[in-house]
């Protein structure tokens, strides 16, 4: 019996009812880093908190009322087709660099320790380059599933380089040079994977590796933040403070740490332990190992998330899973890079762990899009 169109797209939506344990790794990892992440900024903030607010507990608070927003989103765009999603691209990336925009505008846009990223609306801080990171990954996915034919051109390379660019400029003049790093890294690898060429891969590695120094010496701070990395203790009580505070926080945790909320560099020793150096806390107080093993869930939720993008059954759904997985992947390892001395310092969060509202809701609200993707590739689809 030959089965009407609307049998054919209910059989279509109809998920498996078989166990999926991909997705249920992904949820309890993505669960156990925002409740962790919680856990650890209360304890890296709670004396700063009571010291500068009188609530000891402001800080947890607040990363609470992200992850508790963060698991709606990640339950929305679980069941909410990704498809759709490539159809917003051009609203989502519009609205992305509009909130880039008013950072600027004074009365809107809010300054902190000379720079701005941030805006504020009734009542609630934003930070714009944690919406525009994904807003330029939906974009590229969507760009390169389309035109995996085009992007062998040079002309083919201009829609993607143009959009990332665009963004990329407005996140630098916050300024923010490890969100712009980041951002980078990401659209590199995504046009790698969408197929770039041999020729023009080395063209843009080189151009990527010329800007940096140019980048750095565009302001005075980036230069003495890269002397203060080359020797720490030149500086020790100005830029080369927060890196060996960092040092001395890790040293002190030892193989197995001090123990959770015994960590002394949170007495305000250690300036941002709740947010940018919180994995210096970590290692404190969970010593090597600990620090590895949350290192591993973060290695095993970005493999995950790489299988997902592999077994997607579109152009579209892999690149979107892929930029996911390795945008979480760049920042944790430009982070974990930042507080060990391996790079020269810059602000970046820790993904799900680091104080902060807007990343720890976005990030989640990202991992929805490739539970999504994955129910979809798991879907009895009729011949």
């Amino acid at each position: 019996m030959v089965k009407s169109k609307e049998e054919k797209i209910k059989i279509f939506t109809k998920p498996t009812k078989k166990f999926d344990k991909i997705t249920f790794f992904v949820c309890i990892l993505v669960i156990f880093l925002a409740i962790f992440g919680c856990l650890m900024v209360f304890s890296a903030s709670s004396y700063t908190a009571k010291i500068r607010y009188n609530n000891e507990y402001f800080f947890m608070y607040k990363q609470i009322f992200g992850v508790v927003l963060g698991v709606v989103a990640m339950t929305f765009f679980a069941f909410f087709d990704y498809h759709i999603l490539k159809k917003l691209r051009y609203v989502v990336l519009i609205i992305s660099i509009v909130l880039l925009v008013l950072v600027f505008i004074p009365g809107i846009g809010v300054e902190s320790y000379g720079a701005k990223r941030w805006i504020s609306l009734l009542g609630i801080s934003i930070q714009p380059s944690e919406i525009a990171k994904f807003a330029v990954i939906l974009f590229l996915a969507s760009y390169l599933a389309d035109n995996h034919e085009k992007i062998k051109t040079f002309k083919g390379l201009l829609p993607p380089l143009v959009v990332a660019g665009i963004v990329c400029v407005l996140v630098i003049i916050e300024p923010s040079m490890s969100v712009t790093m980041c951002l980078a890294f990401v659209t590199f690898f995504m046009l790698i994977i969408g197929g770039i060429g041999k020729k023009h891969t080395l063209l843009f590695s080189c151009a990527a590796a010329a800007s940096v120094p140019l980048l750095i010496l565009a302001e005075p701070y980036r230069l003495k933040r890269l002397f203060a990395f080359l020797n720490p203790w030149a500086s020790p009580q100005g830029e080369g403070f927060q890196l060996i505070q960092s040092l001395h926080s890790l040293g002190n945790g030892g193989w197995f740490g001090v123990g959770f909320l015994n960590s002394r560099q949170k007495y305000m020793f250690l300036p941002f332990a709740e947010s940018d150096f919180i994995f210096s806390i970590i290692g404190e107080e969970f010593g090597l190992v600990g620090s590895l093993l949350l290192i591993f869930a973060f290695g095993a939720l970005v493999f995950l998330l790489i299988k997902i993008g592999l077994e997607a059954k579109d152009r579209f759904g892999c690149l979107l899973c892929c930029g996911i997985g390795i945008l979480i992947a760049v920042q944790t390892l430009l982070n974990v890079a930042v507080v060990t001395g391996s790079i020269p310092p810059t602000g970046l969060p820790l993904p799900f762990i680091s104080s902060g509202g807007t990343s720890v809701s976005v990030f989640m609200a990202a991992i929805g899009i490739c539970i999504n993707v994955h129910r979809s590739s798991r879907r009895e689809i009729l011949q």
